[in-house]
C-alpha cells in the first residue's frame, strides 16, 4: 500500500509517542465520586498499534480524552509527541488537535449536506491549503480506504461501513501523528466492523502513525502490536 503525504507530518521523535505517567480522574465528590482512572501509566513507542480493553464503565474513553487533550486528569501528566497535553492551554490543545491528533468515534460525526470528498476536505480547508493540493490529498485518502468511486455521495446515501471509512479518511487529511479511536466499531455489523479494523491496522502502517484504539473485538485486539486491559480505571494483567 501506498503512503500518502501531501500533508507533511511533523519531524519522527525518537522517545515515547505518547507517555501517561500516574493519571488518575475522579468525577463528582464524596459518596458520589466516580474514580474513572486510578494512577494509570504505559508508553506507546512512536509507529505503535495499541488496543485498549476493558468492559464498559472501566474508563476507556476517559483515559483516550486524557490522552488527546478533551479532558484533564486530576493527578498525573499526559505527555504526546513531546507536548504535555494535561497542562497546555486553549491555544495549545486547538494546535494539538490541529497538528499531531485525530479521533475516530462510534458515532460517525460527518456533516450531512457534503459529500464524502467534502467532509474529508474539510480540515484541509481549515488549514487553508490549496485547492489542488486538497483535491489530490482528498482523492488519495478515499482510494487509501476504498472509497474512490464514492466521492460525491453524501453520508445519508451511504451504508454505516462505508461512512466509518469516510470518518477515518477525514481523520488522516491532517497526517496525524496520532490516531485515537474510540469503538470505531460499535454501531456497525460483525463483518462490516472487521473489515474496518482491518483497514484501520493497514492506514495506520500505510500513513506511518501511531494508533491507541479502544475496543471489545477479539479481531482489533489480534492485529494490534500491544494491548492494555483496563478495569475499574485501572491497568490490570490479562
Amino acid at each position: 500500500m501506498t503512503t500518502t503525504a501531501a500533508v507533511p507530518a511533523q519531524a519522527a521523535t525518537t522517545d515515547a509517542m505518547v507517555r501517561v505517567e500516574g493519571v488518575s480522574r475522579t468525577y463528582g465528590s464524596g459518596e458520589n465520586a466516580v474514580h474513572a482512572l486510578r494512577d494509570v501509566s504505559f508508553t506507546i513507542a512512536p509507529g505503535e498499534l495499541v488496543a485498549l480493553v476493558g468492559r464498559s464503565g472501566s474508563g476507556k474513553t476517559t483515559l483516550l480524552n486524557c490522552v488527546g487533550g478533551l479532558d484533564r486528569p486530576d493527578a498525573g501528566r499526559v505527555v504526546v509527541d513531546g507536548r504535555e497535553v494535561s497542562s497546555l492551554g486553549e491555544s495549545g490543545l486547538v494546535e494539538l488537535r490541529r497538528d499531531v491528533v485525530s479521533y475516530v468515534f462510534q458515532t460517525f460525526g460527518l456533516v450531512p449536506v457534503l459529500s464524502a470528498a467534502e467532509n474529508v476536505g474539510v480540515p484541509l480547508r481549515l488549514r487553508k491549503l490549496p485547492a489542488p493540493v486538497r483535491e489530490e490529498r482528498v482523492r488519495l485518502l478515499l482510494d487509501l480506504v476504498g472509497l474512490g468511486d464514492h466521492t460525491n455521495q453524501r453520508p445519508g446515501e451511504m451504508s454505516g461501513g462505508q461512512q466509518q471509512r469516510v470518518a477515518i479518511a477525514r481523520a488522516l487529511a491532517n497526517s496525524p501523528r496520532l490516531l485515537i479511536a474510540d469503538e470505531p466499531t460499535g454501531q456497525l455489523d460483525t463483518a462490516t466492523g472487521q473489515a474496518v479494523m482491518a483497514l484501520l491496522r493497514a492506514v495506520v502502517e500505510a500513513e506511518g502513525m501511531t494508533a491507541i484504539i479502544s475496543t471489545h473485538d477479539p479481531l482489533m485486539m489480534s492485529l494490534s502490536d500491544r494491548v492494555l486491559h483496563l478495569a475499574d480505571g485501572r491497568l490490570v494483567d490479562a
